[in-house]
C-alpha cells in the first residue's frame, strides 16, 4: 500500500516571472530558499497548509514512477486507494504534469487532464524548483527517446503537437514566464529543439526530391503510353480495341495516373519551394508530404492497373481466370512491395489524415446546425 504521502511537507506556490529584473531569486535567493525548505522538512510534517500549497516529498513515490514508465493499471489503482496522492510533488518540486510531460507519456496525461484535481489542485499552474512550467518540460529533452513517429520531419510535428496540447491546460499568462535561465517555454523549446529542425529539414527535402522524380518518371510513361494505345489503329485512326471494355478501363485508369501523378508532383515543389521554419512543421509541411505521397501510391497503383489492362487486350485472355490472376497478381507485386517498404510512413499519414477528417466532419456538423438554424428562423413568424 502506497503510504508515501503521510510522510510530507509543505512547498509555497511561485509566482511567474518576466526576466531578471522582475525575478528577485539569484543565486544566493535560490540557496536561501532551499535551506528554508529544509528546516521545514525537519520542523513541521504534515500539516493542512492552505489552498495553492502542494504535499512535497523527498523521493519518487511509486506514483510518480508509474506516470514516468506510463503504467496505467499502477497508476488507476494508486488513486482509487489514495486520491490525495495526486499532488505528491518531487524534491525537485515537480508534480505528476511535470513527470508525465517530461517523459512524454501521453495517455497517462490524457487521464490527469480529465481529472477533475487538475484544476482544484493546481497542477497546471505549478512552477518546479528549476523555475520551469509545464511548458518548460516540453522542450526538456532529456528523457526524449525518439517519439513514435517515422522520419525527422514527422518527429518534430509530434514535438510541435505536444507543445501545443500541453500550452492548452495552461494559463495562458504562464507563456512569458521565465525560468532562471531567464528564457521561456517557446525559446527554449527552439534551442532544444534546433537539431530536430536541422535533421526534419534535411529529412523533408531529400525525400520530397526523391518523390518528385519518380512521380515525373510515372508521369512521363504514362503520358507516352496514352499515344501508343494497345492493340494498334484502324485506317481511319480509330483504337482497334475502342469498345472493348477493357480499353475503358485502360484510358480511366490512365488518366487517372497521369492526373495524379503531376499533382503529386506540384505538391513536392510546392514543398522545396516552402519555408523550413519550426512552425512550418506543425501542419503544413506534413500535410503536403501526406497528399503528394498519398497521389504518388495512387498512381503507381493506377498505373500498374492500366499495365494489366493492356496485357488483357493484347493477349486476350479474358476467359481463363487462373492466367487472369496471374497477370494481376504480377502487376500488384510491386505495389505491394511498395506499401510494405513505406508503411511506417503510412502508418504516420493514416494518423494525420484520420485528425484532418475530423475537422472537416466538425466543420461539416457546424454548418449543417446553422443552415437548420437558419431554416427553422425563417418559418417563425414574429
Amino acid at each position: 500500500m502506497d503510504t508515501t504521502w503521510e510522510n510530507s511537507f509543505i512547498a509555497e506556490d511561485k509566482t511567474i516571472s518576466l526576466g531578471k529584473s522582475d525575478c528577485n531569486l539569484d543565486d544566493d535567493a535560490i540557496k536561501k530558499e532551499g535551506e528554508q525548505s529544509n528546516s521545514t522538512t525537519e520542523g513541521g510534517k504534515g500539516g493542512g497548509g492552505s489552498y495553492g500549497r502542494y504535499r512535497t516529498i523527498n523521493y519518487s513515490t511509486p506514483l510518480l514512477i508509474a506516470a514516468s514508465e506510463g503504467i496505467r493499471e499502477i497508476f488507476d489503482e494508486i488513486l482509487k486507494v489514495h486520491p490525495q496522492a495526486i499532488e505528491h510533488v518531487t524534491q525537485d518540486e515537480e508534480n505528476i504534469l511535470h513527470v508525465v510531460i517530461r517523459y512524454r507519456q501521453r495517455e497517462i496525461f490524457r487521464l490527469v487532464k480529465e481529472m477533475k484535481k487538475i484544476m482544484d489542485s493546481r497542477l497546471s499552474s505549478r512552477i518546479d524548483g528549476r523555475s520551469y512550467t509545464i511548458l518548460h518540460h516540453v522542450a526538456d529533452m532529456t528523457k526524449y527517446d525518439g517519439g513514435t513517429k517515422p522520419g525527422p520531419a514527422l518527429q518534430l510535428q509530434e514535438e510541435l503537437k505536444w507543445l501545443e496540447r500541453v500550452r492548452k491546460i495552461m494559463p495562458s499568462h504562464y507563456v512569458m514566464h521565465r525560468n532562471y535561465d531567464d528564457v521561456t517555454a517557446d525559446e527554449l523549446f527552439k534551442e532544444t529543439h534546433a537539431e530536430l529542425l536541422k535533421k526534419a529539414q534535411k529529412w523533408i527535402k531529400e525525400t520530397s526530391q526523391s518523390c518528385s522524380a519518380v512521380a515525373v518518371l510515372v508521369a512521363t510513361v504514362v503520358f507516352a503510353t496514352a499515344y501508343t494505345v494497345p492493340g494498334g489503329n484502324d485506317d481511319t485512326g480509330r483504337p482497334i480495341f475502342l469498345h472493348s471494355p477493357f480499353f475503358l478501363f485502360f484510358t480511366i485508369m490512365d488518366v487517372v495516373s497521369l492526373a495524379s501523378s503531376l499533382t503529386s508532383v506540384v505538391m513536392f515543389l510546392s514543398i522545396l519551394t516552402s519555408p523550413f521554419e519550426q512552425q512550418n512543421f506543425l501542419k503544413s509541411l506534413p500535410r503536403k508530404l501526406m497528399v503528394g505521397f498519398a497521389l504518388l501510391f495512387f498512381s503507381v497503383t493506377t498505373t500498374m492497373l492500366s499495365f494489366s489492362a493492356t496485357i488483357l487486350l493484347i493477349i486476350r485472355l479474358e476467359k481463363k481466370k487462373w492466367t487472369s490472376t496471374l497477370i494481376y497478381t504480377a502487376a500488384f507485386l510491386p505495389v505491394a512491395v511498395f506499401a510494405l517498404m513505406q508503411f511506417p510512413l503510412y502508418i504516420a499519414f493514416t494518423s494525420s489524415l484520420q485528425s484532418l477528417s475530423k475537422k472537416i466532419m466538425k466543420k461539416l456538423r457546424r454548418l449543417n446546425l446553422l443552415s437548420r438554424f437558419s431554416k427553422t428562423s425563417k418559418g417563425k413568424i414574429y
